[in-house]
């Protein structure tokens, strides 16, 4: 497997040839924590939404449905469409037709964001759930691992730069709207998401390679993108790109001091 990894501070950044490696890898890495966990611990993961963790369930699903331990995963979602569950928008059904549907999880082991309902009171419920289900540090639900996405305009989990302000919100799950349709979503707060164990941004595609560029170059601009202020407080963050996403950050990597 082809892999370069850097460091700088609590970040390590991974560059893939392809796609399949890094799907591997990611399966691989997810099934050795699993592995670490006694037989009384659950590793809870919130999962994305995208055209990537899409490639990455369906390559896990296909590789990996019988190596990874599912009955010791508690699965919740990073954030979620206001749509019904059998909606195309839906991340929930992605991950159901994906994964789910493929492996051998109990239904009681996976905790969706109920789209259909009303905004708000969503919210609500979800950070009742995340509360009652996992470890608490910091005062607040702490996850496993949080798996990312990035967008073009800089958002993760359903943070938006016009709502930068979500990110630093006290409350556990928020409301949201994307700037150009309006679709209301439910995503967990930057709060949440820097308190968890282990964070993985997940990037692919050389439509990414400018923000990437901007967010891992710590450039002045890039505090503009909810992205670039994950930071976990006492966790990790691991960067896992493929070649066309990572494409401008030869130079980028050298002035922000990371050893390759």
């Amino acid at each position: 497997m082809e892999i370069i990894v850097s460091y700088n501070k609590n970040r390590t950044i991974k560059i893939f040839s392809n796609i399949e490696k890094l799907a591997n890898h990611s399966a691989d890495f997810l099934m050795k924590r699993v592995k670490d966990k006694s037989s009384f611990e659950n590793v809870s993961i919130a999962l994305s939404g995208g055209s990537t963790p899409k490639q990455i369930f369906k390559f896990i699903a296909d590789n990996y449905a019988e190596n990874i331990d599912w009955q010791k995963l508690k699965i919740f979602f990073g954030d979620e469409r206001c749509v019904p569950p059998n909606h195309n928008d839906s991340n929930f059904k992605m991950a159901k037709e994906e994964l789910f549907d493929k492996i051998s999880i109990p239904g009681e082991n996976i905790y969706r964001i109920q789209g259909e309902k009303e905004p708000v009171k969503e919210a609500e419920r979800y950070s009742e759930i995340l509360k009652s289900n996992l470890t608490h540090k910091n005062n607040l639900p702490q996850f496993d691992i949080v798996m990312l996405g990035l967008g073009e305009d800089g958002h993760t989990a359903s943070i938006f730069p016009d709502q930068i302000d979500k990110f630093y919100s006290d409350k556990i799950c928020e409301v949201a709207a994307h700037p150009q349709t309006n679709q209301n979503r439910i995503t967990i707060s930057g709060s949440v998401i820097n308190n968890a164990k282990l964070i993985v941004f997940i990037v692919t595609g050389e439509k990414k390679a400018n923000i990437i560029s901007e967010i891992l170059s710590e450039s002045a601009s890039s505090t503009m993108y909810p992205a670039s202020l994950v930071s976990p407080k006492q966790g990790e963050l691991i960067w896992m790109l493929d070649t066309e996403a990572s494409q401008l950050l030869d130079s980028q990597i050298k002035q922000a001091g990371i050893i390759l």
